[in-house]
């Protein structure tokens, strides 16, 4: 398979398996607090990668470049997926499925200064088609949300665009592989003393009911383990800015795994969205190619 449509496919696992994430977070954060959820979901993940890390036989992260595994972990596993549930639990999914999908806007922010991209024509009208889309699925924010809720889902896409910028200059010198086990393990050591604080202070905790202990695997093995990594090699195959533009995926896939699982209502508003959402990625890939052939023919 093409290289280029390999990371297309990648990306598009990644976004449906996070877009699944806020239905199963959904279950889970009535039981359990939001970085206890994520320990255990870190957990789980770490243990998998570095099984396969070490059967693989893959290097080591040199000395120099902890920096990046620090920022990856810290940043980006730490605050911003632990800012994304707290958002999530504090204002309501449709909220940070829709703050989310801001994410094209902030990464290409990022890359343009640090990873020194392009930001073309094509790509501005395809976070355009895809953010009209991406709000009409969710159809807007209906009810009153906590502030704290939504400052916390503007810090969880601002941290985790910052991420994904720095771990693209990462996977261009490590396996994707051993950059998200790592950073996991990273963000593993902010989570659990966080975690050890829920414990002791959130009353009525229901870690050890079977659907809790599904969540968390189906979580740390589906939405971390395979997800983080094909995110990885994503960034490692195209542009920080072309990957970006795959996020408002997620708020479509949320929205159609409520409908099939939780018994909510779809409406055309869906689907007139998620076309705009298919348009504006299709638009960007062709986009992006013809951009590239009329860099490679001179112009006489």
């Amino acid at each position: 398979m093409n290289k280029k449509l390999l990371g297309y496919l990648y990306v598009i696992i990644t976004m449906s398996a996070w877009g699944s994430t806020y239905v199963v977070s959904k279950f889970i954060l009535g039981s359990v607090p939001p970085f206890t959820l994520l320990l255990l979901r870190y957990l789980v993940a770490a243990a998998v990668l570095y099984v396969i890390m070490i059967k693989k036989g893959l290097s080591k992260i040199e000395c120099q470049d902890y920096k990046y595994i620090f920022i990856i972990g810290f940043v980006g596993y730490f605050i911003g997926v632990g800012a994304q549930f707290v958002g999530t639990q504090l204002s309501n999914a449709s909220m940070a499925s829709l703050i989310n999908s801001t994410n094209p806007i902030f990464i290409v922010l990022f890359a343009v200064p640090i990873l020194k991209e392009k930001v073309t024509i094509s790509k501005v009208i395809s976070i355009i088609a895809a953010m009209i889309g991406a709000y009409i699925i969710i159809g807007g924010v209906q009810g009153e949300s906590m502030l704290i809720g939504i400052i916390a889902c503007i810090i969880a896409v601002s941290m985790w665009s910052l991420m994904s910028v720095v771990s693209k200059r990462a996977t261009e010198k490590y396996n994707a592989l051993t950059v998200t086990t790592y950073s996991i393990i990273v963000a593993i050591c902010f989570t659990f003393p966080v975690s050890i604080y829920e414990l002791i202070t959130v009353p009525n905790i229901r870690l050890l009911e079977p659907a809790v202990i599904l969540s968390a695997l189906y979580l740390g093995i589906i939405c971390t383990a395979l997800a983080f990594v094909l995110w990885s090699k994503s960034l490692s195959m195209m542009e920080a800015g072309i990957c970006s533009l795959f996020y408002p995926v997620q708020p479509m896939v949320s929205v159609l795994l409520g409908w099939l699982l939780l018994n909510e209502k779809m409406n055309m508003s869906f689907f007139v969205g998620a076309a705009l959402i298919i348009a504006g990625v299709m638009f960007s890939i062709l986009g992006g190619k013809k951009e590239k052939l009329s860099e490679e023919i001179p112009i006489e």
